[in-house]
């Protein structure tokens, strides 16, 4: 069976969020967009992102971060895993 898969757009809480990742410090300006896809993926209650991005989602400093400002903005902790880290291999 293949994931549920929708498309979102940014919304007010979703840009709310992004910001709070910014001024926390978690990332630039430069890279607002990967707070972006954090904070779609923390609103829309996704369990998990997945991602190779390793300078700014996937980061063992930065996911804890994303997951303390989510915890102080009334949002539930997100995993943020590499594709090697969720594949499953039958054997």
């Amino acid at each position: 069976m293949l994931p549920f898969s929708e498309t979102v757009y940014p919304n007010n809480e979703a840009l709310q969020l992004q910001t709070a990742y910014l001024t926390a410090g978690i990332l630039t300006p430069t890279w607002a967009d990967d707070a972006l896809h954090v904070a779609l993926a923390t609103v829309m209650q996704c369990d998990l992102i997945v991602s190779w991005n390793f300078r700014h989602i996937v980061h063992f400093r930065k996911v804890p971060l994303y997951n303390a400002v989510n915890t102080l903005n009334g949002y539930k902790p997100i995993a943020i895993n590499t594709p090697a880290e969720v594949l499953a291999y039958d054997e």
